[in-house]
């Protein structure tokens, strides 16, 4: 083993994750927020407090009581850059706006090991994040999954 190489997590730690809840909470897009999120991406604001959809990169995260942080932690990534992201799917069924408070909950909906075509070992871990309303009807489905590569010599 490699001095300074965290070990790899058993699979049963792994696959063990599967149901873990965060905490969940609220989120409140405020108008600077939006404002600077749509400005970053080079569009223009949205009419009638639009929330622009690249605030659904953070919002989930944060409004369920997590962090990236945290989420590596959960997975046991072996540094910041072990993470791959397979994918990021995005449902929105009602369009989200300024100043509402929304409510966020969030678990793993599938953790698992894996094996790539070159026989490389990582761990596939899925989190779901659903945005609720104030009147707690779905607004938003946040499903993220990602590949947390593990280095074996």
């Amino acid at each position: 083993m490699v001095a300074n190489r965290k070990p790899i997590p058993s699979e049963a730690d792994i696959t063990r994750l599967t149901g873990h809840n965060f905490p969940g909470g609220f989120y409140t897009v405020a108008h600077w927020e939006n404002f600077l999120l749509t400005e970053c991406t080079g569009a223009a604001l949205l009419p009638d407090g639009l929330v622009h959809p690249v605030a659904l990169f953070h919002i989930p995260i944060v409004g369920a009581g997590t962090s990236i942080a945290e989420m590596f932690a959960l997975g046991q990534a072996e540094s910041d850059l072990s993470i791959m992201i397979e994918s990021y799917d995005w449902e929105i069924f009602v369009a989200l706006r300024e100043e509402t408070r929304y409510a966020i909950n969030s678990s793993i909906t599938s953790a698992n090991r894996c094996r790539n075509e070159q026989g490389d070992l990582y761990d596939r871990i899925q989190f779901c994040f659903e945005i609720h309303t104030p009147d707690h009807g779905l607004a938003a489905r946040v499903t993220m999954t990602w590949h947390y590569t593990r280095n074996m010599l």
